[in-house]
């Protein structure tokens, strides 16, 4: 009879907060953005080189987005949600 009382007693407890579950969308909304950008640039044919592929936005702005969107994760994981 104690134990079952002691079960309905407890509340489940979540590892994070609201908070940190919005940082951690917001990271994977940027990673996916990068994957994103990253995508494309390729030939049809495999004898014809295509320039593209080197665009600032494939090695530069994706990279990034993607780097920048696990900071974010990292920021979420480490957040205390309790703190104001």
């Amino acid at each position: 009879m104690g134990e079952k009382k002691r079960k309905e007693a407890t509340k489940p407890v979540f590892v994070f907060g609201k908070k940190n579950y919005k940082f951690m969308f917001i990271g994977l909304g940027f990673i996916a953005l990068g994957f994103i950008l990253m995508s494309g640039g390729g030939s049809d044919d495999p004898n014809v080189f295509n320039p593209e592929i080197f665009h600032w936005r494939r090695i530069r702005l994706a990279p990034t987005l993607v780097l920048i969107g696990f900071g974010i994760q990292i920021y979420a994981i480490l957040l205390n949600p309790d703190k104001k």
